[in-house]
């Protein structure tokens, strides 16, 4: 498949599938729909029962284009084996990567089209994004905590396509990192989230359907890190 099963379907949270290689406390699975993480984002978890029992899938490794599921126990498995999702994570991590990429549709607007220079989606809830944001005022930043919680209520839809990577890098605002873009998939094609007519941009992670599916968000503190960067921490209340 040229596009993450995660990507392709959303909403496959149980599945079955069977160990195609094994080593001590991780396995590669002939497919799966976690998200592997990766552009800040933590990797999906979940529980996968096989013939003697259940563990935990706590991360991936990629090694190569092999992921490596990670266990919580050193087991060697074999064989047919049922994976569940932790739902409940996947959906948090939704919800703020979607809210990140309200506010950075917002700060793009609202500040002279500032880029992105890192970010992290956290599964407790929380998360960050760093703006090369050198003049802005700090207390500007704090005001768009309502404007992101409007577009939340306003329940825009969201939705994904792809794109060729030449149309992704010529077209101006689908690219918002300062030095770092989602690698195009296999097929050559780099995936696009759409969300209403606010934003739409390059992205390799997991979203909502629709903004209206999130809790509010609440800007929590904003650091100067540095000369150029802004840090702007947000949280789900």
């Amino acid at each position: 498949m040229p596009h993450y099963l995660c990507h392709e379907q959303p909403d496959l949270l149980d599945f079955e599938t069977t160990v195609i290689a094994s080593r001590p406390g991780a396995v590669v699975l002939a497919r799966s729909a976690l998200h592997p993480g990766g552009g800040g984002q933590v990797p999906d978890a979940a529980t996968l029962t096989h013939a003697h029992g259940a563990a935990r899938i706590t991360g991936i490794a990629a090694e190569g284009d092999v992921l490596w599921h990670l266990l919580d126990e050193p087991l060697e498995l074999s064989g047919d084996v049922h994976v569940a999702i932790d739902a409940a994570r996947r959906s948090t991590v939704a919800q703020l990567h979607t809210g990140t990429h309200i506010l950075n549709a917002l700060v793009y607007q609202r500040f002279a089209g500032a880029l992105v220079t890192g970010a992290q989606i956290n599964a407790d809830g929380t998360a960050r994004m760093d703006f090369d944001l050198p003049e802005a005022d700090n207390d500007a930043l704090r005001l768009l905590e309502e404007p992101v919680n409007e577009v939340i209520r306003s329940a825009m839809d969201v939705r994904t396509y792809y794109v060729s990577a030449t149309e992704a890098k010529s077209t101006e605002g689908l690219i918002r990192s300062l030095s770092v873009a989602p690698p195009p998939t296999p097929d050559g094609t780099v995936r696009i989230v759409e969300i209403g007519d606010l934003d739409r941009q390059a992205c390799g992670g997991t979203h909502l359907t629709n903004t209206a599916q999130s809790r509010p968000i609440r800007i929590a503190k904003i650091e100067n890190k540095g000369r150029r960067n802004r840090r702007v921490r947000i949280e789900l209340v």
